[in-house]
């Protein structure tokens, strides 16, 4: 007797089997064939004896300093969660997140601020790592926290650090690993930092292996940055905290290259200089980094900060483009300029087609300061679990944009997954001395049963912006959702006017046309990973299939 599965049982069963279809159609081969390797093959831990250390030319440059970590001898803090490592189980602590266990193991305190201060500390830290981290074995052994960490020792070594000789010893052990186990499964932000591991690895050691592991890692550096470095100068991810990192990796690799006196290739300088405008324009007038897609404050180098580090190699200033409106394409990116704002606008793809794992479901989304105050947020990141907070701070209503029948404009889940996405277009990019006008449409909500397009258009001058959002096909429900900074309250005036008052002084002012009804919900704004911070969200619903805002300060 055949058994028939009730409807309700069905669907979910066909509606994850299509997302996993709509997904893995993006994939590359590489991803599908790295990943069944590093699944089935778990190679024996080469533990053969180091190769000897090679001499430097000359002095490394001082890096970026980080936040310091490491709060006591055995207490440290990651993403605004203290824990201490006291025995060997510690260095897989129980309920820890997957994010904060990575941070225990790269050792990125070696390169924070005062690190001379803590070295007794951190020498102790580095011998209970080797004692207590068999070669290949858990979390400790997983090839991006395995790279960070080759990175870190070798650095803190060539800094005024004397790495411990049980630690020189793993470090091949782990150089060894990594190189047959890199993240060809990934690919993006994860293989540059594998292949500068390597380089780092490769220039420590000198003989024929360690040789090798620099050929590779070149290449491997090489090959990516030509694909993942755009036109513009932004990183294909379309994070501007991705961005920052990958920056900083191309910063340190021609570091350690010159410590060797290794000449880095030319081209990379023109790379470098065009990485480092992208980020200074999309970076708000406090100096830090724009919310899209996956992004939060202290995890990733500040402009200023990189900018520092590139003076110390000697590099040229790179400066703002002064134009009122700048375009950064093919990222997608815009910004406008005028008076005291300052506004950053997103009509780019979700991210590359194989590799959209920090994509938000954020397009049509923008950002506003005004002078040195941000005033529209987008909601940002907090953490990296598997869970309904982390769908949530992805989904569209987390963002300055418009949610159709409740619905993402792309369909992201399990973390780090895009199904079907949104398709923006530019249509207009144009500034006078009086305004900047920037129109754009998406196709995210196509695959509803309305058929619908987004279409938004932003016009700015000295004293407003006006939003013009236009919903094209039936649709049940449509919103604009506007979240404020926390520094700045809400008050209902009317049904179609809500006043803004920022504690730092100043006012602004929110009407709408074509609004069925307006409200200001409580919601919450992520600058940090583990960092929820109270804020304000005004929602206005569309009446038709058109809306416009107002916003005028003063």
């Amino acid at each position: 007797m055949a058994i028939t599965e009730p409807r309700g049982q069905v669907e979910p069963r066909l509606g994850t089997l299509l997302r996993y279809v709509h997904t893995l159609q993006y994939m590359r081969p590489i991803q599908i064939v790295g990943r069944a390797w590093l699944g089935l093959h778990r190679p024996t831990p080469d533990t053969r004896a180091a190769p000897a250390k090679r001499p430097v030319s000359q002095a490394l440059q001082a890096p970026v300093a980080g936040i310091p970590a490491l709060i006591g001898a055995d207490r440290l803090r990651f993403l605004n969660v203290e824990r201490s490592c006291v025995v060997a189980s510690d260095w897989r602590p129980q309920g820890a997140d997957k994010l904060w266990i990575y941070n225990l193991h790269y050792f990125d305190d070696l390169s924070a601020r005062d690190t001379h201060l803590r070295r007794n500390w951190h020498r102790r830290l580095l011998e209970r790592w080797v004692a207590e981290n068999p070669p290949g074995e858990g979390v400790a052994w997983d090839s991006f926290p395995l790279s960070r960490r080759i990175v870190n020792w070798v650095k803190w070594s060539l800094c005024g650090g004397e790495l411990p000789a049980m630690c020189q010893s793993s470090l091949a052990v782990q150089a060894r690993w990594l190189r047959r186990r890199l993240e060809y499964h990934l690919l993006g932000n994860h293989l540059v930092a594998n292949a500068k591991a390597l380089v780092h690895a490769g220039l420590y050691f000198a003989g024929p292996e360690a040789e090798r592991w620099y050929a590779q890692g070149m290449s491997i550096m090489a090959r990516e940055l030509r694909e993942q470095i755009l036109s513009d100068g932004g990183h294909f991810e379309r994070s501007p905290m991705y961005h920052a990192l990958v920056l900083e990796d191309l910063l340190d690799v021609v570091n350690l290259l010159r410590a060797y006196a290794r000449r880095p290739p030319a081209e990379w300088f023109g790379v470098i200089a065009a990485m480092r405008r992208w980020l200074k324009v999309m970076s708000h007038p406090d100096g830090q980094i724009a919310f899209f897609n996956d992004a939060a404050f202290a995890v990733a180098p500040t402009s200023a900060a990189l900018e520092a580090f590139a003076a110390r190699l000697g590099l040229e200033p790179v400066s703002d483009p002064g134009e009122a409106a700048v375009t950064l394409a093919p990222s997608g990116y815009l910004r406008a300029r005028i008076g005291p704002a300052y506004l950053l606008c997103d009509c780019a793809p979700v991210g590359p087609d194989h590799q959209p794992g920090h994509a938000h479901a954020d397009t049509l989304s923008f950002e506003l300061s005004l002078g040195e105050r941000r005033l529209f947020v987008n909601s940002g990141t907090s953490q990296y679990t598997l869970d309904r907070e982390r769908h949530r701070q992805r989904g569209t209503a987390a963002h300055n944009t418009v949610v159709v029948d409740e619905q993402n404009s792309s369909e992201v889940w399990a973390g780090f997954r895009v199904a079907r996405r949104a398709r923006a277009q530019l249509q207009t990019a144009r500034a006078t001395s009086q305004e900047v006008l920037i129109a754009g449409s998406h196709d995210g909500y196509r695959r509803l049963p309305g058929r619908n397009q987004h279409n938004r258009q932003w016009r700015l001058d000295e004293r407003s912006l006006s939003i013009a959002d236009q919903v094209s096909g039936a649709f049940g429900s449509a919103a604009a959702r506007f979240h404020l900074h926390p520094g700045v309250g809400a008050r209902l005036l009317s049904t179609d006017a809500v006043e803004l008052v920022p504690t730092t002084g100043g006012r602004a002012r929110m009407t709408f046309e074509g609004a069925a009804a307006v409200e200001i919900s409580p919601s919450h704004w992520y600058p940090e990973f583990g960092l929820e911070v109270a804020n304000c969200c005004v929602v206005a619903k569309f009446a038709g299939d058109a809306l416009t805002t107002q916003v005028v300060w003063t």
